[in-house]
């Protein structure tokens, strides 16, 4: 008589879990390592140049996605630093204890005229100050090789 298995329980899923990190999608992303302004007490992010020429250009509601949770943040895409709302990004620093000298991995998972979605990888820990400038400009073409 063969044995019957019974299926999973928990479906598996594409969120880290426990701290761990995910390989990148292969969608645009940028690497920052936070700084003083990102973290306190302003709390301010712009997104990075690069992703200018694909956001759009409106304010539009965003979701910020990390390890199994979401935040949902506006967007001010008509600014010409495009940025996120500083008291919901203050919400989601606080939430994950973020502090100056920590990585935050945005990559871009959806992008409409209605909706952003960005899946976020924090690295914690103390950076070498000789990675800084080498990590803090990496890009969808030019992968991160930490050495």
């Amino acid at each position: 008589m063969q044995s019957q298995r019974k299926p999973p329980t928990e479906l598996p899923t594409m969120e880290p879990q426990n701290g761990e990190n995910l390989p990148l999608s292969g969608k645009p992303y940028h690497a920052f390592i936070l700084s003083k302004s990102h973290v306190v007490p302003i709390c301010n992010l712009v997104l990075p140049a690069k992703f200018h020429s694909i956001l759009p250009a409106i304010v539009i509601p965003a979701v910020l996605f990390c390890r199994g949770k979401k935040w949902k943040i506006d967007y001010y895409g008509n600014r010409r630093g495009k940025t996120l709302d500083t008291k919901q990004w203050r919400k989601f620093v606080n939430d994950n204890r973020l502090k100056s000298g920590d990585a935050c991995v945005f990559e871009l998972m959806e992008c409409s005229s209605s909706i952003l979605k960005f899946r976020v990888q924090i690295l914690r820990g103390d950076i070498p100050l000789q990675l800084h400038d080498k990590f803090s400009g990496e890009t969808k073409d030019t992968p991160i090789y930490l050495e």
